[in-house]
């Protein structure tokens, strides 16, 4: 080939290569800046040549020929790169203990843990107020507790309570509601040194679950490792220093009711100076410490001293507590209603079947629980033989950076020391950047150009990506064919990951193509791999200033890339992308990748399981594929300078987009079925059936409407429309229609999520007919010395109730005997509030005070009583069995008998 048709690129490396004669190499930038402004000479003799670039074909063919990586070899070593770093992700998950279950003297016994769990999920469900809740479940937890007793060390004394508090607070979860609570149940037990101690920690779990649930995983298993947690303590031959408490709640699944009973009203509760909290996300698996604090970090150091197996992250904390994922644990009750600091803990994995009929016994391996045993059991030891904790408020300062290394150990710090470090690694990177960037005028003017003219180029790569999934999100929820993924989280992949990964490469490839036609490969894979070590600081900035103790993962994919580039870089710029620079650029780059693996892994297993009862106003795909293309830009950044040390991408292009094509026309066909009732692995849809009985009375208390029908809530985005096959009678023809004069739209709602479910059905059934029906009277109508209207309300009825509240125009709820006196409103305007009692409860009275500025002929408020049948044989009625039983075995109905009466008053 003639020297006259080769690239300029390609002209400008081989003279570099050619002109080595000792001196030191000049750098690329300052070569190509000296490029624009006098010719090149041949080393050979040959004529002057400019930067102008012949004929695109040959220019293209030669620089491919003169330093290209290959294609192949590139995506293919990249590839292999991924699924190696996920191969060691899914190791370090399986890996659930470092050693064989325990049972020697002084150790956790998961055996024996197990059998608890077995006989506690033996009752069924223990939904509050049932039988197997307030009976079966605390006579057994009481008869182990007292061989526990009989087994002890006489170093120890165990004291045990059994404690039913009445109260009433307000939460602004799920839009913000209140709660009242009468006679429910709390066993606790205190561990102390036979002289006593004055201080204590506490350790929380929940026996009770939701209707028509087992609860193995939420949250039997956690009481059940407490038992054996408190077995092996109290057997223990070491002196305790502090108290250990350990309270067994009969009430968290009414949102957090038992809780708030016994941090508020047990003499116990001022003694405890810390806690740890024991719930369940999922069933099995790793428990994830997802949340400390507040503040207060010699908690997390005692977890990172104490825990055997550790498996924790700031970044899930800071998640949790931003509200995006609709949970909440007694974690927030410690917190907030008694000041106290503590540590939630957590299973994750295979969040499908939580809360449903196959979190059995069975599905939670052993090894999770010795493992939960292991960690609780050395934490709690830790801080009951702490000096820490009697005067735990002093070290009340600061945040703590921490996270677990695949599960072999924790790295924490302060996040003081936490921004020292961000701060100069900012310094580092601008330093390294600046040296750049603030070259003489004469040498940095196409670097400079070129850099920032890259920064807009990644960030439309990324910004088209983005558009390009959601585009195709969108469709796919249009024409029906939402969480085609849920049970084959691969096809998200194919679907979503590969266009995101495609359109980045395209638009790469055009500006390498089109715009940076006379650039060196060599020197284009610098600029942009400077380009994302800029992207990544400025996020590293932007989250330090923030206060995000989530900082950290910005550092490691700052810092780690900086020294791999300084150490590979000599190697690129003397042999080219070879297999050595490939070697020893993934090598640097294997902790930062490693680590966005693991944390990509917690948020899928977390949020994918999520989506499917999120309710049928969020698209799922759309959050699915926004989440994918975030994921594919961070994994991307640093790989995409290969793009342009490649000889071409087009196979790659051709590839991705072949599955993508393909899996979009598998999923528009419907190939692929969103649920699985495989006994293995299921994955249920969700459905929620009330059949119930309506009464609309007027002012005067007369009856003008009333009716009776099973009200149907599907519990994500696909409604019903995989159900009418099999169920002909659900249909668009009985979708319910909102009441627009009652609350909530005239709906028993258990709890205020009625803005994230607006997709209903009705289907009309005969009366429901309860044994033990609802009472509710309007006890007294007052005027108040400062002119408002004060009612007092008295009701009746089953453990599980929700009264709703709509004041009238010209009228406004000043205050009632609720929560803390201020009323709340709940998410829409009106009034929400959630009632629960245990076996035996006197008649709920309480009072509500409206203040009215005109008077209005047709009243001053709007009340009505849901009237929940959990348990028992009040919560079936021959209608809902029928039905039910017609659903498909790929579904899980949850099903209970309900009333709603309104009033105007």
């Amino acid at each position: 080939m003639e020297w006259g048709s080769e690239s300029a690129a390609v002209r400008r490396h081989r003279v570099g290569v050619e002109r080595r004669d000792g001196r030191a190499a000049t750098p690329l930038w300052e070569r190509e800046a000296a490029a624009a402004q006098e010719p090149w000479v041949d080393a050979c003799g040959g004529g002057a040549r400019t930067r102008k670039r012949s004929a695109a074909g040959s220019g293209g063919a030669s620089r491919a020929a003169g330093t290209g990586l290959s294609e192949a070899r590139a995506a293919l070593g990249l590839a292999l790169y991924l699924l190696v770093l996920r191969t060691v992700v899914q190791l370090s998950l399986q890996q659930l203990v470092l050693r064989g279950a325990g049972g020697h003297h002084g150790e956790f016994d998961a055996r024996q843990a197990r059998d608890y769990l077995e006989h506690i999920t033996s009752v069924g469900p223990r939904t509050t107020g049932s039988p197997e809740n307030e009976i079966l479940t605390v006579h057994y937890l009481l008869e182990q507790i007292k061989l526990i007793e009989v087994q002890s060390n006489s170093l120890h004394k165990i004291t045990v309570d059994v404690q039913r508090p009445t109260g009433s607070f307000s939460i602004d979860f799920l839009g913000g509601f209140t709660s009242y609570y009468d006679n429910i149940t709390n066993v606790v037990v205190k561990l102390e040194p036979r002289d006593g101690a004055q201080h204590a920690v506490l350790a929380n779990c929940h026996f009770d679950s939701v209707a028509n649930s087992p609860g193995a995983s939420d949250d039997a298993v956690s009481c059940s490792v407490m038992l054996e947690v408190l077995r092996v303590l109290s057997m223990s031959s070491e002196a305790l220093h502090h108290a250990v408490i350990f309270l067994f709640n009969g009430a968290e699944e009414n949102v957090l009711q038992a809780s708030h009973g016994f941090i508020t009203q047990h003499p116990w509760a001022s003694s405890i100076r810390a806690f740890i909290n024991l719930e369940a996300a999922g069933v099995g698996g790793k428990e994830l410490v997802f949340q400390t604090g507040p503040e207060n970090p010699w908690l997390v150091q005692a977890y990172v001293s104490a825990a055997k197996h550790p498996f924790a992250s700031v970044v899930a904390q800071e998640v949790f507590q931003s509200g995006i994922i609709p949970s909440d644990t007694d974690f927030r009750i410690y917190r907030d209603f008694g000041n106290i600091p503590g540590i939630d803990l957590a299973f994750i994995e295979n969040g499908y079947i939580y809360h449903t009929k196959y979190d059995t016994a069975d599905r939670i391996l052993t090894d999770s629980i010795q493992r939960a045993g292991d960690n609780i059991l050395a934490v709690l030891k830790y801080l009951a033989t702490s000096d820490t904790l009697v005067s735990s408020s002093e070290y009340r300062h600061g945040n703590m950076v921490f996270f677990d290394v695949l599960g072999l150990f924790v790295v924490a710090y302060p996040s003081r020391v936490g921004s020292i470090i961000n701060c100069m690694v900012v310094m580092v990177v601008v330093l390294y950047l600046g040296k750049k960037l603030l070259q003489p005028k004469r040498k940095m003017a196409n670097y400079t150009k070129d850099f920032f003219c890259g920064v807009g180029i990644t960030l439309i790569s990324w910004f088209t990506s983005l558009v390009t999934v959601l585009i195709i999100a969108v469709f796919i929820s249009l024409i029906g064919q939402s969480l085609s993924w849920y049970n084959h989280f691969y096809v998200s992949v194919c679907l979503y990951g590969t266009a995101a990964v495609a359109k980045i490469i395209l638009i790469h490839t055009l500006a390498k193509r089109f715009y940076f036609v006379n650039a060196s490969d060599q020197y284009l894979g610098e600029v942009f791999f400077d380009i994302s070590l800029f992207v990544h600081c400025g996020s590293l900035i932007a989250l330090t200033y923030g206060g995000f103790c989530s900082a950290f993962l910005s550092t490691v994919w700052v810092a780690f890339p900086l020294l791999t580039k300084l150490c590979v870089y000599k190697d690129l710029k003397q042999h080219g992308a070879q297999g050595k620079f490939i070697a020893f650029y993934l090598l640097g780059m294997f902790i930062p990748y490693l680590y966005a693996l693991y944390l990509i892994w917690a948020v899928f297993e977390m949020f994918t399981p999520i989506l499917g009862r999120s309710g049928s106003e969020i698209p799922p795909d759309v959050v699915l594929a926004s989440i994918l293309a975030g994921c594919t830009m961070i994994l991307s950044s640093y790989f995409i300078n290969f793009i342009y040390l490649a000889k071409s991408t087009k196979k790659t292009m051709l590839t991705l987009t072949l599955v993508c094509t393909v899996t979009f026309l598998l999923v528009c066909s419907g190939t692929f079925f969103p649920y699985s009732s495989n006994p293995a692995s299921p994955k249920p849809k969700r459905v929620f059936l009330q059949h119930m009985t309506r009464t609309f009375h007027d002012l005067d208390g007369n009856i003008v409407k009333r009716d009776s029908g099973i009200w149907i809530n599907g519990f994500d985005y696909t409604g019903m429309s995989h159900v009418t096959p099999h169920v002909p009678e659900i249909n668009d023809t009985i979708r319910a229609h909102c009441e627009e004069s009652a609350p909530l739209c005239g709906f028993p709602w258990y709890l205020p999520v009625h803005f994230l479910i607006r997709k209903n059905w009705y289907l009309p059934a005969p009366e429901v007919s309860p044994r033990d029906p609802v009472h509710f009277r309007l006890v007294s109508k007052e005027q108040t010395p400062w002119d408002s209207i004060k009612l007092t309300f008295e009701a009746t009825g089953p453990s599980h109730m929700s009264f709703y509240v709509r004041t009238h125009k010209g009228s406004t709820l000043s205050q009632w005997s609720l929560g803390n006196g201020t009323p709340v409103t709940s998410k829409g305007g009106d009034y929400f509030v959630f009632y629960s009692h245990g076996l035996h409860a006197s008649a709920w009275q309480f009072w509500i005070e409206v203040q009215v500025s005109e008077e209005q002929p047709e009243g001053i408020v709007t009340v009505a009583l849901a009237a929940h049948y959990l348990s028992g044989e009040d919560k079936r009625s021959s209608q809902l069995d029928t039905l039910k039983d017609k659903f498909p075995d790929w579904t899980f109905p949850s099903a209970w008998v309900c009333t709603y009466d309104l009033f105007v008053f």
